[in-house]
């Protein structure tokens, strides 16, 4: 068994015999929930590879295929009508360049989706009977050729919207008036949507999947594009991108019989204590598992026969950087603090659901707007729904309160000195049971 950490191509995946966990089997469920959805989840959370296996789906140069990919899974044994019928446009947004002054941004956004659509013309040449034209100043132009080009075929449109806001979300980290301007008025990233928007109203373009990160950035676009349907509350797809409990202990039933240095159930009870409790969904039951966090484990138990150390796999770290965030926001590092020293969750009388950066900046920033923040991060979660169907939230995991903790302790030791010395005072006490020095420090 070959696990893919960092992989998430479906074809090498399942060509090359890595571990796939089925997910074939929503496609249906995929088909009726919509034309036009959009899935938010947190980093590192399988959006990628959820959208490769889409594309090798749909895309009708991978008909042939079809029984190498898709054979042994769930949709191979029962494919839905529309397998391998469409043109596949793929634009992933992370390679966007968000560095710069405001017209190079553009630039990078007009390059990237000229060379995707470049990329479609030569993947679609034996079908297209006219030429795509691409205008390296007006990408949106581009986009207009190469729907007058497959508009002279029998073929449909899938337009596949990887990281849809990560190059968005870190120019608004850095600088809030150049992200206005992408998104207010006639911005740029606003111009591309409304365009989406328009080429699915008939134009050629039958279904539309965007992934991303937080719904901030379709907020901020308001009627640029209101048509997308939010599937990322809904029960069916809770662990459309991750693993159940079930699931890893299967795995681990099956590494254990390679190797007799570990337990399956305490390596089971391990996993639990730090990359379960997941949910996205107020209506389902079961937590599921951050697969990023999962692999990372996996493979190192495998190759090692021992758990890895540290336990949080630093490609995560970026996490850190979305609660230095919120810690800077009015009342942001209170609710931190309260999200992390109660035992008892955190309620809400509703998540938020579409909300922009003006409301983030500008609004009172009370415990619902807050709390919704940081679900959309990933570092925290639902628990259920109370007898009022107020939301009830917690902390998932471990890993995450780890992120909480160095936080707080940022804020509150920014000096060398504190922090050498805590660390002296915590390891005393871990040693010898000696306490007061430790009381003393936080006194």
């Amino acid at each position: 068994m070959e696990f893919p950490y960092g992989l998430s191509d479906f074809g090498t995946l399942i060509r090359e015999g890595y571990f796939y966990q089925d997910r074939t089997d929503r496609i249906p469920q995929l088909e009726k929930a919509g034309r036009q959805l959009i899935l938010v989840r947190p980093r590192r959370f399988g959006k990628s590879l959820l959208l490769s296996m889409l594309e090798h789906y749909y895309d009708v140069n991978r008909a042939g295929e079809f029984a190498a990919l898709f054979g042994g899974l769930a949709i191979g044994r029962n494919p839905t009508p529309r397998r391998n019928q469409y043109f596949v446009l793929k634009w992933d947004f992370s390679l966007v360049k968000a560095q710069g002054e405001l017209k190079e941004i553009e630039a990078a956004l007009h390059q990237h989706l000229n060379d995707r659509i470049a990329q479609f013309a030569v993947d679609y040449e034996t079908y297209l009977t006219r030429p795509i034209v691409l205008r390296p100043n007006n990408a949106i132009s581009s986009l207009e050729s190469l729907l007058t080009a497959t508009s002279a075929t029998p073929h449909k449109i899938y337009l596949l919207i990887d990281e849809y806001d990560n190059f968005a979300n870190d120019v608004l980290m850095a600088r809030q008036q150049d992200y206005e301007a992408l998104l207010y008025g006639e911005g740029l990233l606003k111009t591309v949507f409304k365009a989406v928007k328009a080429a699915a109203s008939g134009r050629g373009v039958d279904r539309v999947f965007i992934a991303g990160v937080s719904p901030v950035v379709l907020s901020d676009m308001t009627s640029g594009y209101n048509v997308g349907e939010n599937i990322y509350l809904e029960p069916a797809f809770n662990d459309l991108c991750s693993f159940t409990e079930a699931e890893i202990a299967a795995v681990l039933a099956r590494l254990a019989e390679e190797s007799a240095a570990w337990s399956p159930a305490e390596a089971l009870d391990t996993m639990r204590t730090f990359y379960n409790g997941y949910r996205f969904s107020a209506k389902t039951g079961e937590s599921i598992y951050n697969p990023t966090l999962s692999l990372y484990f996996l493979k190192h138990l495998q190759n090692h026969g021992e758990y890895p150390d540290p336990l949080l796999d630093e490609n995560l770290a970026m996490d850190r950087n979305k609660l230095l965030y919120i810690s800077r926001l009015p009342h942001g590092e209170d609710v931190l603090i309260k999200a992390l020293s109660s035992d008892r969750a955190l309620t809400i009388p509703q998540l938020a659901r579409r909300f922009g950066v003006q409301d983030i900046l500008n609004t009172v920033k009370d415990q619902p707007f807050m709390a919704s923040l940081l679900y959309y991060f990933g570092i925290l979660t639902w628990v259920g729904l109370t007898p009022f169907h107020e939301g009830v939230f917690k902390i998932p995991n471990l890993v995450a309160k780890a992120l909480y903790v160095e936080r707080l302790q940022e804020i509150w030791l920014p000096g060398y000195e504190d922090q050498e010395h805590v660390r002296d005072v915590s390891k005393r006490f871990c040693q010898t049971g000696d306490l007061q020095p430790l009381c003393d420090f936080i006194e």
